[in-house]
């Protein structure tokens, strides 16, 4: 099975949040639906970054490296590519 690692932009503020998720889109409609605690006050958020891994486990671990600071400053790389190739 497929999981996703994604990120998300608030409109508000600004901020990234990190996650996984089998259906992004799903879990993107339920953080703009204010399901998610950690993201209620800071809505309407935006899919900025997609990664599929194969495993759940694959998929934690690239989570958890995106929360580090070395992976935060990987992600701001990645996103930047992501962007100027659009």
């Amino acid at each position: 099975m497929k999981y996703f690692v994604y990120v998300i932009r608030s409109d508000v503020d600004g901020r990234l949040y990190k996650g996984l998720s089998k259906d992004v889109n799903q879990r993107l409609v339920w953080h703009n639906q204010g399901k998610t605690r950690s993201t209620k006050g800071y809505r309407p958020w935006k899919l900025i970054y997609t990664e599929e891994l194969l495993s759940l486990e694959d998929a934690r671990e690239r989570e958890k490296y995106f929360k580090s600071g070395q992976g935060r400053e990987e992600l701001k790389i990645l996103i930047r590519l992501r962007s100027s190739a659009e």
